[in-house]
């Protein structure tokens, strides 16, 4: 007999199946993680276009790679406690792959959050080009040769790390970071500190990732910044599209697999014994 998720302590990154999916309450999952992904996109992109002096003569006048890094963290933790009740607090298109594929929500639903994340994404990135548009003379223009803070590798690495530095590392820190969550919010083991858990570990890749590619692990934050980069951007996005996905696809099957057994007592998704 089928019963609901005892006491999910996550607060977040799942979807129940014992929930209906009415219209209204899909509304309100799309929206809130359209919301949340606008708010990451916004203090990651906003710290490296506005704050960071990374690409300025004067390096030390920015906040840096710590401080996007830290930018990261913050704004997933805020996000994930303000929205995550809702929608499951994902804001990124690898993890909704990852988490469904742990069974901690119906594929069905992967295609909407995707939609729903890239939407999130993409109003951010426009709103920062349009700040912009009345900044010093030459400062867009400066910023989208710069590549408008787009994920690259070869000569768009901040450090001129090539290709395949670029996939590995995609692929296995997003794969990491689904783990990890899937860990601190699982229904029965989790903790109520899963939010800051996962923007802890987000701010983490940051400081590891920023230097080889600037840090993707998330396919909408990377397409929002492609379409306002240089053309090098856009050839290149098709790698942080599909390596955070294959790892984080990956590692949903893994954690499932290895965590979740018959004899591991609880599924995630069902909140049943199997």
């Amino acid at each position: 007999m089928t019963r609901s998720a005892p006491d999910d302590t996550s607060g977040g990154f799942g979807v129940s199946v014992d929930q209906a999916m009415t219209p209204s309450t899909m509304t309100a999952r799309l929206t809130a993680e359209a919301f949340g992904t606008a708010i990451l996109v916004l203090s990651i992109v906003g710290a490296a276009l506005f704050a960071s002096g990374i690409d300025e003569v004067d390096a030390g006048t920015g906040i840096g790679f710590v401080g996007v890094a830290l930018a990261a963290g913050l704004a997933l933790t805020v996000s994930w406690y303000a929205f995550g009740p809702i929608s499951g607090g994902h804001f990124n298109p690898a993890t909704s792959v990852g988490f469904a594929a742990a069974g901690r929500m119906p594929w069905r639903d992967v295609p909407a959050y995707i939609l729903a994340q890239c939407i999130g994404g993409l109003v951010a990135s426009t709103l920062i080009f349009l700040i912009g548009l009345f900044g010093p003379d030459g400062w867009l223009e400066a910023k989208r040769t710069a590549g408008f803070a787009s994920n690259g590798f070869g000569s768009a690495s901040p450090a001129g790390f090539g290709i395949w530095a670029a996939i590995i590392v995609e692929a296995l820190f997003a794969a990491i970071f689904v783990l990890v969550v899937l860990g601190a919010t699982h229904p029965v083991r989790g903790s109520r500190f899963g939010g800051l858990v996962a923007g802890l570990t987000l701010m983490l890749i940051h400081l590891v990732l920023l230097p080889i590619d600037l840090a993707s692990i998330n396919p909408a934050r990377s397409l929002a910044t492609a379409v306002y980069g240089d053309t090098a951007a856009l050839t290149q996005l098709w790698v942080f599209l599909v390596f955070p996905t294959i790892g984080a696809l990956l590692a949903g099957f893994a954690y499932r697999g290895l965590f979740d057994t018959p004899d591991g007592a609880t599924s995630s998704m069902t909140g049943r014994r199997r």
